[in-house]
């Protein structure tokens, strides 16, 4: 299982990326079936320094895998939700094994441990909204470390293809006033 942790100040100084390697990872967000030959074409550089850059995005964890987009409906999950829950009492212990638990039902699409009043959000494509509350009541609820559950189901998702990496100048450097 994988998990992505954001981790402020390190995740900035990992994903600097000159232009070379944030061309080399907008053409294989776009197409991860290209040839090392078509993305070196693609981007103007050798096949040979196409190759020893994505071998370095790998390497330092920036490319993370290759993967087939599927559309949830025609794989028999049309319906969409984001469940929010609050774990008490609070401990790592509980958070990390409901963390862990979550990211292994069947029916999860991600899990994102958060700020705030929930400890999570779940996001959960399902059949319909019968397979929706089974979700709910029969696997979140029966756990004894959750205190709350709210669901919201998703009418529509959009999610970019494709991101750019964000320039040094874009990204806040501390401090609370735009001149700090």
């Amino acid at each position: 299982m994988q998990v992505n942790r954001t981790i402020f100040d390190l995740a900035h100084e990992r994903s600097l990326m000159d232009e070379l390697d944030g061309a080399l990872v907008r053409e294989l967000q776009a197409d991860a079936r290209l040839t090392n030959r078509e993305l070196a074409a693609r981007v103007g550089v050798a096949p040979s320094t196409s190759l020893e850059r994505v071998r370095a995005l790998r390497a330092r964890g920036t490319l993370l895998g290759y993967h087939a987009d599927v559309a949830l409906a025609d794989i028999g999950r049309s319906v969409q939700a984001l469940i929010a829950v609050r774990i008490r009492p609070p401990a790592r212990d509980r958070i990390e094994g409901f963390r862990d638990f979550a990211a292994r039902l069947p029916e999860t699409v991600g899990v994102f441990v958060v700020t705030g009043t929930e400890d999570f959000l779940i996001h959960v494509a399902v059949a319909n909204t019968d397979a929706l509350y089974s979700f709910v009541i029969d696997r979140l609820t029966e756990r004894p470390e959750v205190a709350d559950v709210r669901t919201s189901i998703v009418y529509e998702h959009i999610r970019r293809p494709v991101l750019e990496p964000l320039s040094p100048a874009a990204a806040p450097r501390g401090g609370n006033s735009p001149s700090s």
